[in-house]
């Protein structure tokens, strides 16, 4: 069955990962915090805020501003969308398949509502995508099952007709046991060629 429809992660495909592990970690010594003290908290909280149950602010004000800091929440969460950076030559890559109007190009992703929207709208996601199924506005996360069922009974596709891609193996686990194609991105090349192996081209 051809590809009709291709889902992308984003952070760590289409962009850099925003507040993954590596950043927090640099973020945390670049102001000076405790970083187990921090990755305890937000070990914590991290499922509500990217389930879209509490807010950004709410988040950083229970896992960084519990107490006096000599900055300010809004520098902080400023720093925090710095770090969202367009990896480009993908990036492209995704707009001339959505010009080619041959695929329902759609999103898969685990986000805060904050941050997705802030990072939609910088990098003109909208252009590219007719569909976004975030973490953050659908309650669900990856590598949960449920998103990715969700993802395909909202755009009436067929598993088969259907390719994943993201960075992480085990968010493609859940997509390829129902049945998609699945790709783990490596690099832009690496990309194109598997997906043409699936018939997708441009």
């Amino acid at each position: 069955m051809a590809i009709t429809a291709i889902f992308w992660d984003v952070g760590g495909v289409l962009l850099s990962n925003a507040w993954d592990h590596e950043q927090r970690q640099c973020t945390l010594k670049q102001f000076g915090l405790d970083e187990v003290e921090f990755e305890s908290r937000h070990g914590m909280l991290v499922s509500s805020l990217e389930r879209g149950k509490i807010s950004l602010d709410e988040y950083l004000e229970r896992t960084i501003f519990y107490r006096p800091r000599p900055f300010a929440l809004d520098d902080f969460k400023k720093h925090i969308f710095s770090l969202s950076r367009p990896c480009t030559e993908t990036l492209q890559l995704a707009k001339e398949l959505a010009k080619s109007c041959r695929f329902l190009m759609a999103t898969i992703n685990n986000e805060s509502k904050e941050l997705n929207l802030f990072r939609i709208q910088t990098f003109g996601l909208r252009d590219i995508f007719s569909l976004f199924v975030s973490s953050c506005l659908v309650g669900l996360r990856k590598p949960e099952e449920g998103i990715y069922r969700l993802a395909l009974d909202v755009t009436q596709r067929a598993p088969e007709e259907s390719c994943f891609i993201d960075d992480r193996p085990l968010n493609l686990d859940a997509a390829s046991r129902l049945g998609m194609q699945v790709i783990q991105m490596k690099s832009t090349e690496q990309l194109r060629q598997e997906l043409q192996k699936l018939g997708v081209a441009v």
